[in-house]
């Protein structure tokens, strides 16, 4: 076969570094991109955050030094003379700034000379705790010996973030007598014989003592009787919860009050009072110690009414700061000149202004995705979540010229201000399903045409999923009863059967 070389011209797209980039920084949440900017800011030395407080700090210096150059020219010799003394003065106070910290009193952390204790501040450590080192504070301002201690310890690692002992008591004890742990040790040797199981069982009630109360159970029955009896009262409600907690936990688990009633011989009223005890324990006692801290959002977009009725969508500011080219890098730029330094400065320079671009582009791309959403979603700002109307991907990629890819990457992890609150771009896109009318109904609305449904209902005779599905279907919302049950779940609404209480 013969070798030959042949011209072909050809078109083909390829992703540049700087769409690349561009695409990048399109998807980054602003947490991600004050991440990324700062990186940039930090390898690029001619890219700096633009800070309105130079200009306010150059015009207020031309206006002092106006000023100084009236006061001089207005003066006789001598002023002139004491205000040149003057100038000297504050030329020596600045320069007095430049020398050591130990002229003005600072001592280095690293240095050996010892400081008065009073002027110091000593790093206290975290000020919230988990439960873990709630216990274990509890157990050291506790008497007891080494050797319950130790337990006690062992079974504090064994609690989990809910506040249930998970390990088996047996586990605990064979773990304890083959410690290696001096004082138990001793026991052995001294005593000639192991720790017993009581021992173990006096510790963990010596444990579930502390606080929060219920900490420690082993299960949800033992937990919600250690707190009963922690109550200092004795009435009739507080035995009769005693009570149904002790011999009717399956029934009560189930929410089964009529075998309630028949198995203790109460009435409606009496088991009420009971159950309304009951329901103010707490199930988790671990979990007000454990709970994580709040994530506070900073929103990309607002979206507010002004004075005519129309809606404004404006991009946080402070979500993007504004960055601009360092000035006195790039003068030092030349253009004939191949140096090492200028073609470092010539490629930083370049880079600094493609990032400014991208950044430029992606505050544009999302201002004009977020105003198409605001206005196909006007029902949900006035009225709520039952006025919000069907969205997908392609009705905003087709208003605003785009593909759908570029819509997903714009509403990922990006949060609109709303005055009904905080929700991200892609809360406002959801399914439809049909109407009798003909027209279409999206998926939120019917959810929150569920939710209300439910918290207007009847708490002794709940909604079931059939006859929610017929309410809807009188409003002219064809759902099945399985679509029912599938929105249900999906906004933590439990079950018809788990939702019934007494009245």
């Amino acid at each position: 076969m013969k070798q030959s070389l042949q011209l072909k011209i050809s078109q083909s797209l390829t992703m540049t570094p700087q769409l690349q980039q561009a695409i990048k920084l399109l998807q980054l949440s602003s947490l991600d991109l004050e991440a990324e900017i700062q990186e940039v800011l930090e390898s690029n030395p001619l890219l700096e955050v633009e800070t309105p407080q130079e200009d306010n700090a150059n015009e207020s210096n031309q206006l002092e030094n106006q000023d100084f150059d009236e006061t001089t020219n207005s003066t006789s010799v001598e002023d002139r003379d004491t205000t040149e003394a003057i100038k000297n003065e504050k030329i020596e106070t600045e320069m007095a700034s430049d020398t050591q910290w130990e002229d003005w009193g600072y001592v280095s952390q690293s240095s050996n000379q010892k400081s008065d204790d009073s002027n110091t501040f000593e790093y206290q450590g975290e000020t919230s705790d988990s439960l873990r080192d709630q216990l274990i504070w509890q157990i050291n301002m506790s008497t007891l010996s080494e050797t319950d201690r130790t337990i006690a310890l062992i079974l504090i690692d064994s609690i989990d973030d809910s506040g249930f002992m998970q390990a088996d008591l047996e586990d605990v004890l064979e773990m304890v007598n083959q410690s290696d742990d001096k004082s138990v040790s001793s026991l052995d040797e001294n005593d000639e014989s192991l720790i017993q199981i009581e021992e173990i069982e006096t510790v963990l009630h010596f444990i579930q003592s502390f606080d929060p109360a219920g900490i420690g159970a082993r299960n949800l029955q033992e937990c919600l009787l250690i707190q009963l009896d922690r109550i200092n009262q004795q009435d009739q409600e507080h035995t009769l919860a005693k009570s149904v907690i002790t011999r009717q936990f399956d029934y009560l688990a189930s929410r089964n009050y009529r075998q309630i009633m028949k198995s203790l011989n109460l009435n409606e009223q009496q088991l009420k009072k009971a159950i309304d005890l009951i329901q103010t324990l707490n199930p988790r006692p671990g979990n007000q110690l454990n709970e994580n801290n709040a994530q506070y959002i900073k929103p990309d977009v607002y979206v507010r009414k002004v004075e005519n009725g129309q809606w404004k969508v404006d991009l946080n500011p402070d979500s993007t700061p504004k960055l601009q080219i360092n000035k006195e890098y790039a003068n030092l730029i030349k253009r004939a000149d191949n140096s090492a330094d200028n073609q470092f400065l010539k490629n930083n320079f370049q880079d600094a202004k493609w990032f400014i671009k991208s950044l430029l582009s992606r505050n544009d791309t999302l201002l004009k995705v977020a105003t198409s959403i605001v206005e196909k979603q006007i029902g949900f700002l006035e009225y709520g979540e039952e006025a919000m109307k069907p969205l997908v991907l392609h009705d905003i990629a087709e208003e605003v010229e785009m593909h759908e890819s570029t819509i997903s990457r714009v509403t990922t992890q990006k949060f609109l201000h709303t005055p009904r609150g905080i929700f991200e771009l892609k809360y406002f896109f959801s399914s439809h399903v049909g109407t009798s009318s003909g027209g279409e109904c999206s998926s939120t609305a019917i959810r929150a045409v569920i939710k209300k449904l439910v918290t207007a209902e009847n708490r002794a005779k709940p909604l079931s999923d059939s006859k929610i599905a017929n309410l809807l279907k009188d409003q002219g919302i064809k759902v099945a009863r399985r679509t029912v049950a599938k929105y249900r779940e999906s906004m933590a609404i439990p079950p018809s059967n788990e939702r019934k209480a007494l009245l």
